[in-house]
This record gives C-alpha cells, structure tokens and sequence, in this order.
C-alpha cells in the first residue's frame, strides 16, 4: 500500500467485473468511510476496450499486459474475473507469486484447480477470497467458514442455478415445455446461446465441489460427483408432484454420514411445506444443517451485475483491511475450516445411499400390469408409499403408473428400474426421480 490508498487491478470489464468497477468508481466516500484510505481502480484488462469507455476507464488505468497488474509494485489487490480454467489460472498463480492476494469468482477454477492454488496461497501466506463463486450475493461463503465454524456440517442443499430455477418456475407455473421455456430464458438473458453448462448441471457441481470443501475441508474431484441436469424433467412429471404436493427443483445435495460423502446434483422432489420450495424464479437458496445450529437458510439473488458485484467488494475490503492492519491472512488461505487436506474426499457407494424415490413407469393400461411392477420393487426390498394412475395417454397409448416409495437403498431402485424396463408391459424407459 502507498500513497494511502489501496489499489486494485482488475481482470475483466464484462458483466461482472463493470459491475465491480462501478461500484468501486462509484462511492468513494464509502470505501474512505469503512477503510479509512482510499479504495482505487488502479489498473485494468479487458479485451474489449468499448467495455472500459462506457464505465469512464481512462486509458492511463488500461493495460493489454496482464503483467501490467500481476507485477505492479503499486497495486495491492488483483480480481480475476475473466472466466474459465487456462487464463485465469496464470492470473490467479502470477498474482499470488508476486505477493498479492487474490479475489475471484471463478468456481469452474476452484473447482478444477483449488487444491493447487490454495496450497500455493498458503506457502505464500497469502489469501485466494471467493465469496462470489457460489450463490452470488448470498454470504454463503462466510456462513460456512466462519459463521458456522462451531458446527459439523452434516447436510447442505442448494438450490445455485438461477438459470435452472428460473426455467423450473415457469414449467411449475405455466406448464409450460422444457425447450419453450429455455428459449424464452435465452431471449431474456437468462440462459446462454449455450445452456448445456447450466441446464446440464456442471456449474452447479461446481458449486457444489466448493461448498463441500468448506463443509469439511477436502475438495472433492468433480468426478465424484454424480450430475444430473433438468432437461429431461416434463411437464407431465410436474405436474404429477403437484398433486402430490411436491414441486421440482435441482439441487446440489451434500450429506455428510460416518466420514463419507454423498455428493449430487440433480432434479429432486420438495415437499411444499419445506423453505426450498418456495424459492423461485433466479433466486438461489442454500439450506444447511449443522450438529448444533441445527437448520439454517440462505436466500437472496445468486448472480447478476449487481449481487455479485456485491460480494467481490465484499472480499476486497477484507482483504483491504488486512493489509491495512498488517494481519496474517494465513488461516484463512485454506479452501477448507483450517488447513485445506490435499486428499480427495470420501465418497458413499450406491450400496450406502439411500433415500424416497419418484418413479413414473409407461404400462400397457392392462389386468396384471401394476402386480408385476410391484412384484420387481418387492425383490427389491422397494415398498410403496403413494401410487397414482391416471389415463393420461402417452406417446403409443401407454398411461403413465406414478409410484413414491419408502425409504430404499439407490442400488435396490436402480436393479429394480432396469428390471422394470425390461418387461413386456413397459413401453418408455422408467422416469426416476428422488425425493427430498
């Protein structure tokens, strides 16, 4: 720090890193008030420079030479904001090298890489603050690291897609189709040109992978984790757990038993009755459950301009006021609730979880049809708890059968399902769906 002030060099002036430099350009007053020196946009990079003229950059704050900010002896803090695993990566290394702490909200880099750089942060005392990796401008980051430090995390289920969530919410309300409504979120800006990153499910494990390493201080690889995305979720199944009072959403699911891991995304039943249910639209929503807390939830936007911008200022002024204070950021270099352990974390077999489960069988409307389904889930120690059939005709003129069990091992459902496919009496492949 010189001159009284803390400069920032900043790596991107897309959507997000616009948002931060206005809000840092914006109210200097506040940034005096909080730290008590000066909080200043010294440097930036961005290969559009249109992005830089329309948020007021001048050209003596751009540079086109990443070394420009990452060896700068004047600035004190670098965001990285320009997406993506290969460039952000040299970023985030070349910063920490040089001895400046890092703010990102970079979660497919975390995720990918985490176990590196975090380990390299910690050998340089340094800091990689991640705030606005999950959950936008929800505090979900703090929660729990800090917030929730006296407990054992033992259950987290997110709701970290608002590009999911948002299209759930107009299928639920509108009953409306899956591509419909995907091509109304692309025309509002919702969903990318691309979706298959959101709606398939790979950024919310991501998130997740994040949110499991401050659960329990091990970062998983991505490849443990079982995804699944909602772009086989119809209305028709919709509307089926509406009236059976549920209604699905995809969740990142963590739960937490004798040392292992459950670690999943994919689209779940909710009861009405519980706090996911009503959260919709592009909200995200986290609900956690620690040994002593017991339940808590986190609410709020989970992306966009301003929300995440939020959280990014958010990092830089604790880090702003670390250096101000001369204060080791070493502990909270780790990933994880203390040191971040290197070793991949323990993952439950299929034979260890278990679970209530969806399934919503194509059946000849024919005598004999739901004996021989039961008689499958009975070998396979699957009973029922609620069965609906109604004469909803699908494609062929087969009716659909809507069974919800009792709690049953996911191997037993998953033997059962290919049994079931494989009788005569089964048109379509069985829809399974599991049950929070």
């Amino acid at each position: 720090m010189k001159d009284n002030s803390i400069k920032i060099g900043l790596f991107g002036l897309g959507t997000i890193g616009g948002g931060v430099a206005e809000l840092i350009m914006g109210f200097p007053g506040r940034w005096k008030e909080r730290l008590g020196v000066d909080l200043i946009l010294h440097k930036a990079m961005d290969l559009n420079p249109d992005n830089a003229s329309r948020l007021g950059i001048g050209q003596d704050q751009l540079t086109d030479r990443p070394e420009d900010i990452t060896n700068n002896p004047d600035v004190d803090i670098v965001v990285e904001l320009v997406g993506g695993t290969g460039a952000a990566r040299e970023i985030v290394t070349a910063s920490l090298n040089a001895g400046k702490p890092v703010v990102t909200a970079n979660k497919a880099l975390l995720a990918t890489h985490g176990g590196e750089l975090f380990s390299y942060a910690r050998q340089r005392g340094l800091k990689i603050a991640f705030e606005a990796s999950v959950g936008g401008g929800i505090p979900l980051i703090r929660s729990l690291r800090e917030g929730l430090g006296a407990n054992q995390i033992t259950q987290c289920l997110g709701i970290l897609n608002g590009t999911c969530n948002y299209i759930l919410t107009r299928m639920t309300n509108e009953g409306a189709g899956f591509h419909d409504v995907l091509a109304d979120a692309q025309r509002l800006g919702y969903a990318e040109a691309d979706p298959s990153f959101d709606v398939g499910g790979t950024d919310t494990a991501h998130k997740l992978a994040i949110m499991a390493a401050l659960a329990t201080g091990r970062l998983p690889r991505l490849d443990q984790i079982k995804v699944e995305g909602i772009t086989s979720v119809t209305p028709l199944d919709i509307s089926f757990a509406k009236d059976m009072g549920f209604v699905i959403k995809l969740l990142a699911v963590l739960q937490i038993h004798e040392q292992q891991a459950n670690l999943s995304v994919y689209p779940a039943l909710i009861e009405n009755s519980h706090q996911l249910a009503a959260v919709n639209g592009p909200f995200n929503a986290v609900f956690v459950h620690g040994d002593w807390v017991g339940d808590i939830m986190l609410y709020g936007a989970g992306a966009g301009r301003r929300a995440t911008a939020s959280a990014i200022v958010a990092d830089i002024l604790d880090l702003a006021r670390e250096k101000l204070s001369g204060g080791s950021s070493l502990p909270a270099a780790a990933l994880g609730r203390a040191d971040f352990d290197p070793e991949p974390l323990a993952i439950s077999s299929r034979d260890d979880i278990s679970g209530k489960y969806y399934f919503r069988f194509a059946a000849h409307d024919k005598p004999g049809v739901l004996a021989a389904l039961a008689a499958v889930l009975g070998d396979n120690q699957i009973s029922i708890a609620t069965m609906i059939q109604k004469g909803r005709e699908q494609e062929g003129g087969a009716v659909p059968i809507v069974i919800l069990t009792h709690e049953a091992r996911e191997s037993a459902v998953l033997k059962a399902i290919k049994a079931i496919d494989s009788l005569p009496v089964v048109d379509h492949p069985t829809i399974m769906l599991r049950v929070i």
